[in-house]
């Protein structure tokens, strides 16, 4: 089942919706992420994107293992699984404040979304490599739903 398009303006708008019903205080339903830390979480894979040198390329072997293993979870139309252990690059250990985080979340969602889903077809993602508008698509919506499930929104 295809995942609703997070480059068109509608979804956009519909996950940002979803994001500003949280508060500090929701509650997960499951994992381990306070609200704050997901939604930084959610980010990282936007910094991968627009701000590579927070997150170093991974080197050739890892890389490889991450196209191997990682990839077909992250950009196939299959939904996550509650727990899923997370990638290490992708782990918040420290506090985050909530509100800046949340504006830092929505700023990359309404670009992404403005910049349009022909602008990522064949870009590289530096852990998975070149990615069509599909699989780009995948990735960002299913993580972002997952997590906001995870929160009850």
């Amino acid at each position: 089942m295809a995942f609703p398009n997070i480059f068109a303006k509608e979804v956009a708008d519909e996950i940002i919706t979803r994001i500003n019903k949280l508060t500090p205080d929701s509650q997960r339903q499951w994992g381990k992420m306070d609200v704050a830390r997901m939604l930084a979480h959610c980010s990282v894979t936007y910094e991968m994107v627009y701000e590579p040198e927070k997150h170093p390329k991974p080197n050739r072997v890892m890389r490889e293992a991450l196209k191997l293993i990682a990839k077909p979870v992250c950009v196939s139309e299959k939904r996550y699984k509650k727990n899923l252990p997370t990638e290490t690059s992708f782990v918040i250990k420290s506090e985050r404040h909530f509100e800046t985080e949340r504006g830092r979340l929505i700023a990359y969602i309404e670009k992404t979304q403005a910049l349009g889903e022909d602008e990522f077809d064949g870009k590289e993602y530096p852990s998975f490599g070149t990615l069509s508008k599909t699989e780009w698509n995948n990735m960002f919506y299913k993580h972002l739903d997952h997590h906001l499930n995870q929160f009850g929104v």
